[in-house]
């Protein structure tokens, strides 16, 4: 078998016929372009990476070895991806106390494997006592499932949240006030969340072998930085309905 040599250079590629072809943009060439607030916005980044190494260090000259020695977190934290509501600063810890997933309106479904491995591998690896779903008043990804406008892929997405809505729309069309119906929305898609969370076999499972285990439900007031508990943690499923609860896996029998 005769293979025809291959004689271009980094500059051109082989059509379907054999042939070089050279392409119409050289892309050693290209060079991306910012503007000039750009490149401030984006130098300001590594100069906040410095400062802050600096001060650590100030503080704690052992700071970063012991940050690199490990992780035991006690805490998984859902949240939305929005930037307003960083896990640390809201709570006031470290790095390094909080393990963190964050996503569109702080969404808990059993056909997301990203979720799915940050849950199983925060709670049977890390051994968290604590999952908490935090959203947030004024929460843009719920304001649009509210309305019926298309947004590309993110549609999908926002479903779930739809769907939430549609379980409690005797209450949620009750409400005139937008804001109040739109933070109401938020309250009780992120209790749903606590309940989908507790659906999962991986917490399931986690509460037959031990019992310091609980999962919570919070939102945030960007107004106030304050956190309101909504009062629907969990440390077991006698609340989910039996057809939730899980048997062990080794009581299952296959006929």
């Amino acid at each position: 078998m005769l293979v025809k040599e291959n004689n271009t250079n980094n500059n051109g590629h082989i059509n379907n016929n054999g042939n070089a072809v050279k392409p119409a943009i050289d892309m050693k060439q290209l060079k991306p372009v910012q503007p000039d607030n750009d490149r401030d916005n984006y130098a300001s980044l590594l100069k906040g990476n410095s400062d802050w190494v600096s001060n650590k260090l100030k503080d704690d000259p052992e700071y970063f070895n012991k940050l690199a020695a490990g992780q035991s977190p006690e805490v998984l934290w859902i949240g939305c991806s929005d930037s307003r509501v960083p896990a640390n600063d809201v709570t006031g810890t470290q790095p390094g106390e909080i393990f963190v997933h964050r996503n569109i309106a702080n969404v808990c479904v059993h056909s997301d494997m990203n979720m799915l491995s940050v849950l199983d591998y925060a709670v049977n690896v890390l051994k968290v006592k604590h999952v908490i779903v935090a959203g947030h008043y004024g929460c843009g990804g719920v304001a649009a499932a509210m309305s019926n406008k298309q947004f590309g892929l993110i549609d999908n997405w926002l479903r779930n949240i739809k769907d939430v809505y549609r379980l409690h729309s005797h209450e949620l069309d009750r409400i005139t006030d937008e804001k109040t119906k739109l933070n109401r929305l938020v309250e009780l898609n992120a209790i749903e969340q606590v309940y989908n969370l507790c659906k999962t076999s991986i917490i399931q499972n986690a509460w037959k072998e031990r019992t310091d285990l609980q999962v919570h439900g919070w939102v945030i007031d960007l107004g106030t930085g304050l956190v309101k508990d909504l009062k629907v943690s969990s440390s077991g499923p006698a609340n989910l309905g039996y057809v939730y609860e899980l048997d062990s896996v080794e009581a299952v029998s296959v006929r």
